[in-house]
């Protein structure tokens, strides 16, 4: 098991009846409740945080993106992991990720990840997450119908300028570059580790077992959902024949460290009620856009992070199971 560091970086000074305020912390939060001086003293907080957690010796450092909201403040984790390239040593750093579908054209992401690789002398991580549907279909404006395909295509785009020698023409449905050649290139080979972020598509295992990524899940609601998630997975593994290679996956979780759960409750109570109250206050017209939830999905009986994300909101963190 390697163990790694996640940050988010929410905005953490919403107000207490934010909930009964506003109705959502995504996509129409309204921009009187940011503060950026407020906002310049967290974000060298959280930075600081990160970069004690590579010296307390985590295996890698995680950082994401996300857009219009109070939940992260990374619109570009890129800006993030390159400072942390800078002032760690040893860490893995982890960019979890770059939302593919969302960059225009995907190469910038191709670039930016080789900037990253060799600005940390390859530690990085890369990682192409389809993303939210508050990220994607609503702050960005994408149809999501065409999301995973247009996803897809970008994925093979930035592989493909990773890997290919020679200066190539791209013509897909969504992108066509006349000359592909990204300077720099990364120093890993043939390419950075993938990893897929993902919230239980049956698709999204299936290719990542096609591909040899890993899968990462993103476990807020206790060990039942998170269990019933990975025996999911696993046994779509075993249906096509791949090994239980424990690298195959990866799982993020909340965890609360003190000497007995009461002391746990005293030390952590207002800080995972303000995350799940607040950071996780998500509008049900933006968790679950029609076209983006797959069939697969569907069928299998699981519902996306938001979309639990939105049914649980009013729930206390010592009622989840």
């Amino acid at each position: 098991m390697k163990l790694m560091w996640f940050h988010l970086m929410p905005y953490t000074e919403l107000p207490e009846d934010f909930k009964q305020k506003h109705p959502s912390v995504w996509v129409d939060i309204h921009s009187s409740l940011f503060d950026p001086k407020r906002a310049h003293l967290m974000y060298n907080d959280f930075m600081d945080e990160l970069e004690y957690a590579a010296d307390c010796g985590y295996d890698a450092i995680c950082v994401n993106e996300h857009h219009s909201n109070g939940y992260g403040l990374m619109p570009s984790p890129n800006l993030i992991a390159a400072s942390l390239a800078r002032r760690t040593q040893d860490a893995t750093i982890c960019v979890m990720g770059n939302s593919l579908a969302l960059y225009n054209p995907p190469t910038r992401v191709a670039e930016e990840f080789a900037m990253l690789d060799c600005i940390s002398g390859g530690r990085l991580i890369a990682s192409f997450p389809v993303g939210t549907p508050m990220d994607d279909c609503f702050a960005y404006g994408q149809n999501p119908s065409q999301l995973r395909e247009r996803y897809l295509e970008a994925h093979d785009l930035v592989m493909r300028a990773w890997q290919d020698k020679e200066t190539f023409a791209f013509n897909g449905r969504f992108n066509q570059q006349r000359y592909v050649n990204i300077w720099p290139r990364p120093v890993q080979q043939p390419h950075p580790p993938v990893w897929i972020p993902g919230g239980g598509s049956v698709e999204t295992w299936q290719w990542c077992a096609q591909m040899d990524y890993v899968y990462c899940y993103l476990s807020y609601y206790g060990h039942k959902v998170g269990k019933a998630t990975m025996d999911g997975f696993w046994a779509e593994m075993d249906r096509l024949g791949k090994d239980r290679n424990p690298y195959r996956a990866g799982f993020a979780q909340t965890v609360a460290v003190a000497e007995s759960r009461d002391q746990a409750l005293e030390i952590y109570r207002d800080a995972a009620e303000y995350f799940f109250g607040r950071c996780l206050h998500v509008d049900p017209r933006f968790a679950a856009p029609p076209g983006y939830t797959t069939e697969a999905t569907m069928r299998f009986g699981l519902t996306s992070q938001v979309s639990a994300a939105a049914a649980r909101s009013q729930a206390r963190p010592s009622e989840m199971q």
